[in-house]
């Protein structure tokens, strides 16, 4: 147990843009040969400082991981965070071998198994009993294995009726749903989960955590990536905070999660939505992005207006959208519910905006988590889990020389009152 089940050492990764778009072929065969065809060529083109690799002489080379180096031990629960491009995904890509740093070395010292994206190891002509034996295979199970196995992963996963069907034909949840279940029953030694499960429902999430606190416990290592901060501060022993692709920090929970809010935007400028993949709903209305109070702020009392840029492919006769505020990812503070306070929308085709304003914001200072869900009447259409970050400054409210503290007088400030002593 006090023997390191990862370790890593200064591991890099440098891309060239667009070379993906350019090579085709599939993810297996990309990973055997990319290393091989361009390490040489990526290095040659690099200006190295002191600092590791912290330019390139081709403006066409982009980071996605600088010098990240830490180890893991077995029945660890590590969590790796960041805002988007912090590398967070690319990291978990080199750790299950889907494909090769620039620069650094990774030791993995037991069989894994990654769910890092919606169908990740399936092959879609095959049915999902098929691909069970297949993954099982993959890891080195024999098939009496596997087959011990298969009725406890079919019943967590849920989709018993369809597991002899295609999986080319599943909806992107039934895929999750298999593939967890896949990847958490076949008893590897690391379990590698992306922001992947976000596609499921709230209570499907919530039996993945457990099973993988589970896991853990049997003495299995669990390396667990997501923006639920809440998910991260319950499961994880230890959490990692990539920033821009380099490690800015290693160690408790609790502080990492401190320092990634205080990475967070301020409201200051606009939030693009649409390149997030880490979205579950229908999509036919999408969140493409997120201004808070025209860049300019809030602070307590003052008021707040939400700009948010959307996508539809149709015309929704009755849309209900929900904004959530937040202290992490569970413990909801206030919703701003369209429907709740009888505003019905109506969206037509193609872009739009739509504009909330609130004459006064009530939250005290501290930042808070924004999440966004939009639904029609028979489904989810867009849900996004902490979509911006709102960082609220404190103000004296009531003109009395004394600022309130969200420590001491909860989270909401109430309107100023009439006090009296009677004698």
């Amino acid at each position: 147990m006090d023997q390191p089940i990862i370790i890593a050492k200064e591991v890099s990764k440098v891309y060239r843009l667009g070379e993906a778009r350019r090579s085709g072929g599939n993810w297996l065969t990309n990973a055997a040969t990319y290393p091989l065809r361009n390490l040489r060529r990526l290095r040659a083109r690099l200006r190295v400082d002191a600092h590791g690799y912290e330019a390139a002489a081709d403006p066409q080379l982009f980071h996605a991981l600088r010098d990240v180096s830490f180890t893991v031990r077995a029945g660890d629960v590590l969590g790796i965070i960041g805002h988007n491009g912090a590398g967070k995904s690319t990291l978990l890509k080199i750790l299950s071998r889907i494909t090769e740093p620039s620069a650094g070395a990774v030791d993995l010292r037991g069989r894994v198994s990654s769910l890092l994206e919606v169908g990740t190891g399936f092959h879609h002509e095959l049915t999902g009993r098929e691909n069970v034996y297949l993954n099982g295979t993959i890891l080195g199970m024999r098939r009496e294995e596997v087959k011990q196995k298969f009725d406890e992963i079919i019943a967590f996963s849920g989709v018993e009726e369809y597991i002899d069907t295609p999986v080319k034909f599943y909806s992107s949840g039934m895929m999750v749903r298999l593939a967890f279940a896949v990847a958490a029953h076949l008893e590897p030694e690391i379990l590698i989960i992306d922001e992947v499960l976000a596609v499921g429902d709230l209570a499907f999430q919530e039996k993945c955590l457990g099973k993988m606190d589970t896991v853990s416990r049997s003495g299995r290592t669990v390396l667990f990536v997501s923006h639920n901060m809440g998910a991260v501060e319950g499961l994880c022993h230890r959490c990692l905070l990539l920033d821009r692709g380099r490690k800015t920090y290693d160690g408790s929970v609790a502080e990492a999660i401190r320092r990634y809010r205080a990475l967070s935007t301020d409201g200051t400028a606009a939030v693009q939505l649409g390149t997030r993949t880490d979205r579950d709903g229908r999509g036919r209305f999408r969140f493409e992005g997120i201004t808070l109070n025209g860049g300019r702020g809030v602070a307590v009392g003052e008021p707040l207006v939400l700009q948010i840029d959307y996508r539809a492919t149709t015309a929704i006769p009755r849309l209900r959208v929900a904004v959530k505020f937040c202290r992490n990812f569970r413990e909801t503070v206030m919703t701003l519910d369209s429907e709740a306070q009888g505003s019905p929308l109506e969206t037509r085709s193609g872009a739009g905006v739509l504009r909330i304003e609130m004459p006064r914001f009530d939250l005290l200072p501290g930042q808070y988590f924004i999440d966004l869900r939009a639904s029609s009447r028979d489904a989810i259409e867009d849900r996004i889990f902490n979509a911006a970050v709102l960082t609220v400054a404190d103000r004296d409210l009531h003109g009395t020389g004394n600022v309130l503290d969200s420590r001491e007088h909860g989270l909401a400030t109430p309107p100023r009152g009439e006090w009296q002593l009677l004698h």
